[in-house]
C-alpha cells in the first residue's frame, strides 16, 4: 500500500481517480485543485507519493514542483499530464519527478509508475520516453526559456497567466516590489517590453500550459479515462543518485 495526495483541477478527475487507487489498495491521504493548499496538505500529511498535474486553471504544476524543492519535501511525484510536449515531460523529470504519465494511458502504466516512485525508481513509458528522448536529439537552440532559474520560471508562469504582483507576492511570500524587480529582470533577460510580447515568447517556445488561460487557448475539459486492464509495455530509468537527493 502506498499512500497518495492527487493534485488535478477536475473534481471528477480526483474522485475517480481515488477511488480506482484505494480499489487498488492504496490510501489516498487528501486531494485538492488548488496549488498552495496542496502545499500546505503536502507539509502537513507527507504522503509517498504525490499525482500531479501540470495544468492547473490559472496555476501550474511547474510551481509545486518548484516549491517541493524548495520545501525539502520527501513526497516523490508522479505527473499525470495531457500534455505530450516533449520540452515538459524533460522539464518536470529534471525538476524532480521521478514519473511521467498521459492521461491517455491505460491504468497499468500509472500503477506502474506509483510502484517505481514509492521505491525510489523513475519510470517512463514507451511513448513519454520517445518524447523525452526526441528534447535531447533535437534540442532548440538559443532558447532563454532554458536558462531561467526555477523561481523564475515560477514567476514566469503566474506573470503569464495574468497575476499581479500583489498576487505573486502573496502567494510566494516576497514582497510586491521583489516580485517587480524579478518580472522587470525576466523582461529583460528574454528581450521582451510587455507581458504581450512574453505571452508570444512563452507559446512559441512551447511553454503551452503556462500561457494557456492567458491567451484563451480553447482546451476541453473531457479527459480520457484510465483502464485498469490493459498491459502495456515500460522502461524505467535507473537513478544515480538517492531520490530524494535535490
Amino acid at each position: 500500500m502506498t499512500s497518495l495526495y492527487l493534485v488535478d483541477d477536475h473534481q471528477i478527475m480526483r474522485e475517480g481517480l481515488r477511488a480506482m487507487l484505494e480499489a487498488k489498495g492504496h490510501k489516498v491521504l487528501g486531494d485538492s485543485a488548488d496549488v498552495t493548499q496542496a502545499l500546505a496538505d503536502l507539509q502537513r500529511l507527507r504522503p509517498e507519493v504525490l499525482l500531479l498535474d501540470l495544468k492547473l486553471g490559472g496555476r501550474s504544476g511547474f510551481e509545486v514542483l518548484t516549491e517541493m524543492q524548495r520545501r525539502s519535501l520527501p513526497t516523490r511525484c508522479v505527473v499525470l499530464s495531457m500534455s505530450a510536449q516533449p520540452r515538459d515531460v524533460a522539464e518536470v523529470m529534471r525538476m524532480g519527478a521521478s514519473a511521467y504519465v498521459l492521461k491517455g494511458s491505460p491504468g497499468i502504466e500509472l500503477m506502474n509508475a506509483i510502484e517505481a516512485a514509492a521505491q525510489g525508481r523513475r519510470y517512463l513509458s514507451a511513448e513519454v520516453s520517445s518524447l523525452a528522448l526526441d528534447v535531447f536529439l533535437h534540442p532548440v537552440s538559443n532558447d532563454p526559456l532554458r536558462e531561467l532559474s526555477p523561481r523564475e520560471r515560477q514567476i514566469i508562469t503566474m506573470v503569464v497567466n495574468g497575476q499581479s504582483s500583489s498576487e505573486i507576492g502573496l502567494t510566494l511570500h516576497l514582497s510586491p516590489k521583489s516580485v517587480a524587480t524579478y518580472r522587470s529582470r525576466l523582461m529583460a533577460k528574454l528581450g521582451v517590453s510587455n507581458v504581450t510580447g512574453l505571452v508570444r515568447l512563452v507559446i512559441e517556445r512551447g511553454m503551452n500550459d503556462a500561457a494557456a488561460p492567458a491567451v484563451g487557448r480553447r482546451h476541453s475539459d473531457q479527459k480520457p479515462q484510465l483502464s485498469l486492464f490493459t498491459d502495456s509495455r515500460r522502461q524505467e530509468l535507473p537513478t544515480d543518485t538517492k531520490p530524494d537527493a535535490q
